[in-house]
């Protein structure tokens, strides 16, 4: 048996590889080469090592996203961007580890892929040049805006039920969110800390804030 056909009956938490996987074993699948096949014949023919799961491998780019697309949680990711932050790329990572619906950068264009990993490539990412014109977007989507800052008036997340849908906002490294992004959030939240740091890392932060909403939505379910 394959590495491949091994890793199609392990658990989803559980992977075979982590370093890819060679050429495909044997012969191809049928089909494999046709425009309308699920499989990059590239893969196939050269092997993945790509960063994905066992169940995506050899899989076109495009099949793994429209997977996917079928499974999202109902959160949003936003990050204020206004001096390049260099974290956006690991929360764009860590949006994909917790599939978010899309991540949204607002204010400069341009962010630091490297910290992304290529995940970017199958996570939605979509910008917006000012924070009204992504206050008009999470309106007609009707989302809420869940502000992640230690300002006055903020609570800790774990005391607050997160909405199953809703956008995580989050500022940049050093100045947190700005003054408008505040005073249009729904809720200002704050991570617990006990150490002498008066702040944690943004991508930190959003990564447990994403972890968050998981133990309230999906773990709830089980």
């Amino acid at each position: 048996m394959s590495e491949h056909e091994q890793g199609a009956n392990l658990p989803s938490t559980h992977e075979l590889t982590t370093h890819g996987v060679g050429p495909w074993p044997g012969d191809w699948p049928e089909g494999a080469d046709s425009a309308e096949s699920i499989y990059d014949p590239e893969l196939l023919a050269n092997g993945d090592t790509r960063n994905v799961l066992d169940k995506y491998r050899y899989l076109k780019m495009s099949v793994i996203v429209a997977d996917m697309d079928t499974r999202r949680h109902g959160f949003h990711v936003a990050i204020e961007n206004w001096q390049h932050d260099l974290n956006i790329g690991s929360i764009v990572r860590s949006a994909n580890a917790f599939l978010a619906a899309e991540v949204h950068i607002i204010g400069n264009r341009r962010w630091n892929r490297r910290g992304a990993m290529v995940t970017d490539r199958y996570q939605h990412v979509r910008h917006h040049d000012t924070v009204e014109e992504f206050l008009v977007w999470a309106r007609a989507a009707e989302l809420p805006i869940i502000a992640i800052d230690n300002v006055p008036g903020c609570v800790p997340i774990e005391t607050f039920e997160l909405p199953r849908t809703c956008v995580l906002l989050f500022g940049q490294e050093g100045p947190g969110l700005s003054p408008a992004a505040i005073s249009a959030s729904n809720a200002v939240l704050e991570i617990s800390q006990f150490g002498s740091t008066r702040s944690i890392n943004a991508s930190a932060a959003a990564a447990i804030t994403m972890h968050a909403w998981v133990m309230q939505h999906v773990f709830e379910r089980r």
